[in-house]
């Protein structure tokens, strides 16, 4: 009996919903509203045509070995390829030879830095070289007063030893001013920075006229110059931990960004963090991706796709999961308009797909958009009917006198 109750209780509270929707009220002509849905034990069911059932998207389980997992990614350079320029020596910008999307080459100057204290190295280097010029000659001298046998020996091995040390200081003054672009043996106190790599210029950030220092250097400060290749970037992505196993050096993954909707870019991991993020608790993997054509750009958000290889399962949508406490469920269609909620163990649980374990069969139908709505519709069937009333056995016959005399 009470399973007629709850379909009156439906079919009211669709009425009241359809009025509220702004239709006219009825004339008499309308159609009759929809049969409401009946509940039969932990089923579900809805007449042939109902209108809730095209809310509602079935989703075939399928086998759950080859599921895709996205996880967060952001672009940045390729370090092994990029390199950023600093101030040696303290100095004022006298003259800057490129801009942003500049092509240098190594060796190219990039700006013209004013510094005395390079002044001083050259000047250190200027010295060394005289002092090493003055102990060749003083050696070539010793050598002609010891071949005479004016000098004794002892006085030529100390000017051998003078000259080799002159030597040693000569070559390291001028490794210096070298290492730096120093041009020549003048002391002009200018100093030229110069590109390390081919590439081209993706940052600049220094005006004319700008005092540098070279305590100013790293700690947040940004480089004067960033010199990178940008037709191939590296790709940060955070993986979770359950990812460890999938994305190892090597492993091929597919890039979406959406400043580029449509577009996909082929990758692969490089390299993986041995320690978890403590922060974000993730693992940091590292991966190159191609950029022939420059699309993309340092610093983009994107998505990294990866198929990752489970065992036994079955997959259905991630939106097809219901949680109920501390257990799962799906609505499952077993057959056309009748649907049951059946509780699941979950393998695998992603951002798009989950893997069931236990519960569900590879090919059943399950609710993966409106489920929460069947659900609650389920529910409210389930409260309006109430419970099951309570049957009174028949009496007993009363036994015959013949029976009781005997």
């Amino acid at each position: 009996m009470t399973s007629n109750l709850a379909p009156l209780v439906l079919a009211a509270a669709l009425a009241v919903t359809l009025a509220g929707c702004g239709k006219p009220a009825s004339t008499g002509t309308e159609a009759p509203p929809p049969p409401a849905p009946v509940v039969q034990g932990n089923q579900i069911r809805f007449a042939t045509g109902h209108p809730q059932l095209a809310l509602l998207e079935l989703t075939a389980a399928r086998p759950g070995r080859n599921v895709q997992v996205e996880l967060p990614a952001r672009l940045i350079w390729d370090e092994s390829r990029t390199q950023r320029i600093y101030p040696a020596f303290a100095g004022r910008i006298s003259a800057i030879d490129v801009d942003l999307g500049s092509k240098v080459s190594p060796g190219s100057v990039l700006a013209q830095l004013r510094s005395p204290d390079f002044g001083i190295a050259q000047a250190d280097t200027a010295k060394a070289g005289a002092d090493m010029t003055l102990a060749r000659k003083n050696l070539q001298r010793q050598k002609e007063l010891f071949d005479a046998g004016i000098v004794a020996r002892k006085d030529l091995d100390q000017a051998e030893a003078e000259t080799a040390r002159a030597q040693a200081e000569s070559a390291r003054a001028g490794a210096r001013t070298q290492l730096y672009g120093a041009r020549g043996g003048g002391v002009d106190q200018r100093l030229g920075l110069t590109s390390g790599i081919a590439g081209v210029v993706v940052e600049r950030n220094l005006n004319p006229g700008q005092e540098l220092r070279p305590d100013q250097s790293g700690s947040g400060v940004p480089a004067l110059f960033v010199i990178s290749d940008p037709t191939s970037l590296w790709v940060q992505i955070d993986a979770r931990e359950a990812e460890v196993g999938t994305l190892l050096p090597g492993a091929a993954f597919t890039l979406t960004v959406p400043g580029l909707p449509g577009e996909k870019f082929e990758g692969h991991v490089t390299a993986a963090a041995d320690f978890v993020d403590p922060s974000s608790r993730t693992i940091k993997v590292r991966g190159t991706v191609p950029n022939p054509q420059r699309r993309l750009k340092a610093e983009m958000l994107a998505t990294a796709h990866f198929d990752r290889t489970l065992g036994a399962g079955v997959a259905i949508p991630a939106s097809a999961l219901i949680l109920n406490g501390a257990k799962h469920l799906v609505m499952v269609e077993v057959q056309p308009g009748v649907f049951e909620p059946r509780d699941v163990q979950i393998g695998f649980s992603g951002p798009k797909d989950v893997v069931v374990s236990r519960g569900l069969e590879v090919g059943e139908q399950v609710v993966s958009d409106n489920v929460l709505l069947l659900s609650r519709l389920l529910r409210l069937a389930r409260e309006s009917a109430g419970p099951a009333p309570k049957t009174t056995p028949p009496a007993a016959p009363a036994a015959s006198g013949a029976q009781a005399k005997s």
